[in-house]
């Protein structure tokens, strides 16, 4: 049995970060995905990469073995350039995804688990995410206690969550 380590993002990992992005982006198994490097340069999910390591940016990689499976990371936004699950500019949006040939083994799980015990330990109010509504991973925000925000960052098919964090 192979072990599962989650580790914090290094600068090493970012080629792996951005393969994450585009996993997270274009989850479903459909061949009109366009090429990895045409869908990383549209400012729409640049944003949620470039310049990484600035104030606010936090990520965690899980791996099996020497080879990485997954990511999660958050960072925080502006008013005038943000991602699809911006709230304000205090609550740092999180990404996150799993290899496919990883997906539904619980690894999301447990990565979603580490990031949010690391921002409950900084003090962090509350964290935002952007999903698809028909995206499976829907399940398993709510489970972890992501509510809807009804007034902010819809658009059709996709909703803005937030997990709220106990003062204390």
């Amino acid at each position: 049995m192979r072990s599962l380590s989650i580790l914090p993002v290094t600068t090493d990992d970012l080629p792996f970060l951005h393969a994450m992005l585009y996993e997270a982006a274009f989850w479903r198994r459909t061949d009109d995905r366009p090429p990895l490097s045409a869908a990383l340069r549209a400012p729409e999910l640049a944003v949620y990469l470039d310049g990484w390591g600035r104030s606010g940016d936090a990520g965690l990689v899980a791996r099996m073995g020497d080879r990485p499976v997954g990511a999660v990371w958050v960072r925080r936004f502006r008013d005038d350039a943000h991602g699809y699950g911006y709230v304000d500019e205090s609550t740092p949006e999180l990404s996150i995804a799993v290899t496919r040939e990883h997906r539904g083994c619980g690894i999301g799980g447990c990565l979603l688990a580490a990031m949010l015990a690391l921002l409950r330990l900084e003090g962090t109010a509350q964290v935002s995410l952007s999903v698809e509504t028909d995206n499976p991973a829907l399940s398993l925000y709510r489970r972890v206690g992501f509510t809807p925000v009804s007034d902010l960052g819809a658009t059709e098919g996709a909703a803005t969550m937030v997990r709220r964090f106990a003062p204390g």
